[in-house]
């Protein structure tokens, strides 16, 4: 790892100020994906800015109809919180499943979504649950965030300050994980909306999607059953040492049955 300059600021005008001010910046949140690159050398920034002394990019705050969570809210955090519980049970669940305890401690909401890993499990949730990503400059739509693999819509300076997910009449999440890393070969995040049902898809293509062919076979009817006989294309799904883009077309399929029995299994939100 090369040497680098370090600021720790604590507010976001001030995080915003030192990214336009410092050549070659990077803002890190939890570190858990930024430092391990560094430390192979393929990241070199010359000056990391911590935004872990920021205190209004933390915390959860449930509303009427959505509940709002702030970019540098941690993981454990997320999966303790009664109000995520009682809310969007499948959202804590999915929480609960990142990584280990050592990066559900340390990794926050803003800093996987920031990064888009496209085997990650926080944007399955946000797109599913057609979330708002709020930055310091604007409102970003789900549909409209994530671009492709490690790529966003957050432009040079823009920062997560937090996100709003909607509250669906039902939700569930499941994945197949990889042994080692907990990332998901292949995750699905289902949402039931009034108007429909959301289908979203993680770990199986370059970015995050969503799936038509099963929200509208949901949307008919939210059993598991109602996936049956739906595939999936393979094409342009990842294949990897992991797992071939057959494999893991067919895991969508199962992954959503099995996403569907957690929403109907789940308690009532409160």
């Amino acid at each position: 790892m090369k040497t680098f300059d370090y600021h720790k600021p604590n507010s976001v005008s001030e995080a915003v100020a030192l990214m336009s001010n410092e050549k070659d910046s990077r803002p890190i949140a939890g570190g858990m994906s930024l430092l391990p690159t560094m430390k192979q050398r393929l990241a070199a920034p010359e000056v990391l800015i911590d935004l872990s002394g920021i205190v209004a990019l933390k915390g959860i705050e449930a509303g009427a109809g959505a509940i709002t969570v702030g970019a540098m809210t941690r993981h454990v955090d997320v999966a303790n919180s009664p109000a995520v519980a009682n809310s969007i049970p499948a959202l804590a669940q999915l929480a609960g499943g990142i990584g280990d305890p050592a990066v559900r401690n340390r990794g926050t909401i803003g800093g996987s979504l920031a990064n888009n890993d496209p085997a990650a499990d926080y944007p399955a949730a946000v797109l599913a649950l057609g979330a708002t990503v709020m930055t310091n400059r604007q409102e970003i739509p789900a549909e409209q965030f994530f671009r492709g693999m490690f790529e966003t819509a957050l432009a040079p300076g823009e920062l997560i300050t937090a996100v709003r997910f909607p509250l669906p009449i039902a939700a569930g999440y499941a994945k197949m994980p990889n042994a080692a890393s907990r990332f998901a070969l292949v995750g699905v995040f289902v949402a039931k909306f009034a108007t429909g049902v959301r289908v979203a898809v993680t770990g199986a293509g370059p970015a995050v999607f969503r799936v038509p062919v099963l929200e509208s076979a949901l949307s008919a009817s939210f059993q598991s059953a109602a996936v049956n006989g739906h595939g999936v294309d393979p094409a342009g799904l990842n294949s990897d040492i992991h797992a071939e883009s057959a494999f893991r077309a067919h895991l969508i399929v199962v992954m959503a049955k099995r996403a569907v029995a957690a929403a109907l299994a789940a308690p009532a939100a409160a």
